[in-house]
């Protein structure tokens, strides 16, 4: 047996303050009173510190140079680490430059017990505690579009055309005038605290309601003219897509950084959890011939399938280096899209070739900086684009071959939303926000902005536009307030 080893008078010493250490801590009963404590700040080292306990300063280490140390009294409480937000900035498509995100939208998020699963609508409502009513309306107005379709339909078939089937379809021409549109002030209401990233019309052409998500997770519904407004949080993090079925207006999808895609289903009164993803979510689609899939950005560049009838991913493709921002159909050809992207371009696709090994885009346009939307025109024969380099971009021809440059928004500021020009209710003019608060309308024949929409009413700057499908001079402006304006037609 090997003797044992002498302890020098310093390890004797430290051995006697460890015995004598244990034994205060079992007469304190500190060990069971740190169990029972379950919030983590409380710790077993901050029990001794509130104990007054200095008995750690008794060990007879080597003298050294002392510093004062300056202890704050208050503790600062732990801040719970998000469970949605988890991503680097690589990860999610962000880089540092303004170009590669929108800068003004945050993607933090408060910490949720509630960030997966299904949540009940009376749950996720915020502000009135009864939602009874605004449901009720949701499903009488989803039941009176199955009646108008079911009528329009027969008339069809008895040999009556009807003029008015084709707006929202992609008409060539309208009989807009531009002049005739106004703001009136009983059009304006705030749908949202924050900043508003996504508004949509319902595509209902007995109703005039709008669905408006903000940056903290809210999404809020309007009826236009109407003061009450109904606020829901069904997530916790940027709306980035709003998707309202037009086969059944009770229910809509609705996509979110934290990676989390829901249907708000009316009639059953919840907001179901569909796909949720370890990268964020920064559009939603879907074509109007094609209600069972729907068609989403994922994490940085990737365009995601999904598959209602099999609940999975039916494809999944990285399409750009860095994220896509918008992903708009071809009316004319639903096979054929467009895609928007941070790195500065914005290509057109055939899905027919997406499950391929090595996917090929069938044209692509360079800007100098991110690109933050691409929309085709309503007959599908133009592409427009909008950059954070200050740019609207027209393509058109037969093969997107000709390009029209227009500048716009030189005073590009870091402090609103970046715009996105939407086609109006023909191939002949683009609406788009601009810094002074005002509507630019952008003519694609005569390729400049030809007027701007203005109001006395108007009090913020309108970042996100939506048209209304059925209503020819309805257009909706959202703002970084949570303001929406509508402007309509005389």
């Amino acid at each position: 047996m090997a003797p044992q080893k002498k302890l020098t008078e310093y390890e004797r010493m430290r051995l006697e303050n460890i015995r004598r250490n244990d034994e205060m801590m079992a007469a304190l009963k500190l060990h069971s009173k740190a169990i029972q404590l379950k919030r983590p700040r409380y710790s077993l080292i901050s029990l001794l510190i509130q104990l007054n306990l200095t008995f750690f300063l008794q060990f007879p280490f080597p003298r050294v140079s002392t510093k004062a140390y300056s202890v704050k009294s208050e503790n600062k409480p732990k801040i719970q680490t998000p469970i949605v937000i988890r991503r680097s900035l690589r990860t999610r498509g962000l880089g540092p430059r303004g170009d590669s995100v929108d800068s003004t939208i945050s993607t933090e998020t408060e910490p949720s017990h509630e960030s997966f699963g299904p949540i009940s609508m009376a749950d996720a409502r915020e502000g009135t505690p009864s939602d009874a009513s605004f449901v009720q309306s949701l499903i009488a107005i989803a039941q009176m579009e199955v009646q108008a379709s079911r009528e329009k339909l027969g008339r069809t078939k008895g040999g009556t055309f009807l003029n008015d089937a084709c707006v929202g379809e992609g008409k060539k021409e309208s009989s807009l005038r531009l002049e005739s549109l106004y703001l009136d002030p009983q059009n304006v209401a705030r749908v949202v605290p924050g900043r508003i990233t996504d508004v949509r019309f319902f595509p209902s052409g007995n109703v005039k309601m709008i669905a408006a998500g903000n940056n903290v997770g809210n999404v809020g519904f309007w009826n236009v003219g109407k003061s009450q407004v109904h606020l829901y949080r069904p997530h916790h993090a940027p709306i980035s897509g709003i998707l309202i079925q037009p086969h059944c207006l009770s229910k809509m999808y609705t996509s979110c950084y934290d990676g989390i895609l829901r249907l708000m289903d009316a009639e059953k009164e919840i907001f179901d959890l569909v796909f949720e993803s370890d990268e964020s979510i920064y559009t939603l689609s879907q074509p109007t011939n094609e209600a069972n899939c729907l068609y989403f950005s994922e994490g940085s560049g990737g365009l995601t399938i999904w598959d209602n009838r099999i609940g999975k991913r039916s494809s999944h493709q990285v399409l750009h280096k860095r994220r896509i921002n918008t992903i708009d159909f071809n009316c004319e050809n639903p096979r054929i899209i467009a895609t928007s992207s941070s790195d500065g371009t914005v290509c057109t696709w055939d899905l027919r070739y997406t499950d391929a090994d090595k996917v090929t885009a069938l044209r692509k346009f360079t800007h100098e900086r991110g690109v933050q939307s691409a929309y085709f025109s309503p007959s599908g024969c133009s592409l427009a684009t909008t950059s954070v380099d200050a740019t609207i971009v027209i393509y058109s021809g037969v093969n997107l071959e000709d390009a029209a440059v227009i500048y716009h928004n030189k005073q590009n500021s870091t402090l609103v939303s970046t715009f996105r020009a939407k086609w109006g209710w023909d191939d002949l003019y683009l609406f788009v926000g601009n810094t002074k608060r005002g509507v630019d309308v952008v003519s694609a024949v005569e390729r400049k902005t030809v007027m701007t929409l203005e109001s006395p009413h108007l009090s913020a700057i309108q970042s996100r536009l939506d048209t209304h499908s059925y209503e020819i001079g309805m257009l909706a402006g959202a703002t970084m307030g949570g303001q929406v304006y509508i402007w309509t037609s005389r």
